[in-house]
């Protein structure tokens, strides 16, 4: 048995599209039929290793607010949003108090703002938002506590704004990726101390792939198939919630 999406018509913008789980994403929004356009922080598509011909490129700095204010502005019509740019610091400098800072204002302070300004661009088709979360936005985060606070906010986020457009035909939802083979987590996989511990604790007993979030996100975007859902976050996590 097989399940199946159809988005053609429809518009999808992914932050943090050019890589990893954004990347995946966007490419099974494509792959169902929808327009999809994508941010980076480079250049422009050439920069990156992979094929990303198939989408409209935006180079937006996440810490920049008018360049996020710009891109929301760029937008005629949208049916979807996938807020999944983010960062983390790692070692000492992500104690660091201006990382902690530029960690919120990335992960958390432009979601918001993205959010804001495109949800009446959302409301005339009835359209969905999708956050990216994170295990960390349910267990602490000893090694990056800017990022771990700030999923942990996406969270409650999610739940507020949810709850606060649900009248207005905009859901708002959030994916929980666990621990997923991407080019961010690349050095802690090389790191047994941390990546045996992870394994673990996963009862799956691995390291999720990119891929395995697109079904999620189309699932949380269709208004056919979750149209009663809106402030949930669901884990796609192996079981790692289990434990």
């Amino acid at each position: 048995m097989t399940a199946s999406f159809d988005f053609s018509g429809r518009s999808v913008l992914v932050t943090g599209g050019s890589s990893g789980i954004g990347l995946a994403i966007a490419r099974g929004f494509r792959d169902a039929g929808a327009r999809v356009a994508i941010t980076g922080t480079k250049g422009g598509i050439a920069d990156y290793p992979d094929d990303l011909s198939a989408f409209t490129y935006q180079q937006v700095n996440m810490l920049d607010v008018s360049a996020v204010e710009a891109l929301a502005e760029g937008v005629e019509q949208l049916d979807v949003l996938v807020n999944n740019a983010g960062t983390t610091f790692r070692g000492a400098a992500a104690y660091d108090p201006e990382n902690f800072e530029a960690t919120i204002d990335i992960n958390l302070n432009s979601v918001y703002r993205l959010c804001h300004r495109l949800q009446p661009k959302l409301q005339p088709s009835g359209g969905s938002i999708i956050n990216i979360a994170s295990m960390t936005s349910y267990f602490g985060s000893p090694r990056g506590p800017g990022y771990g606070a700030s999923k942990s906010a996406i969270l409650q986020m999610t739940m507020s704004l949810g709850a606060l457009w649900a009248q207005s035909g905009v859901r708002v939802n959030a994916i929980a990726p666990g621990w997923i083979s991407t080019n961010l987590t690349a050095p802690i996989q090389d790191m047994p101390e941390i990546a045996d511990p992870i394994l673990q604790r996963t009862p799956m007993g691995r390291w999720g792939k990119p891929d395995e979030m697109i079904g999620t996100a189309l699932f949380l975007a269709s208004s056919d198939a979750a149209g009663f859902i809106t402030g949930v976050t669901i884990p796609v996590d192996g079981g790692y919630c289990c434990l």
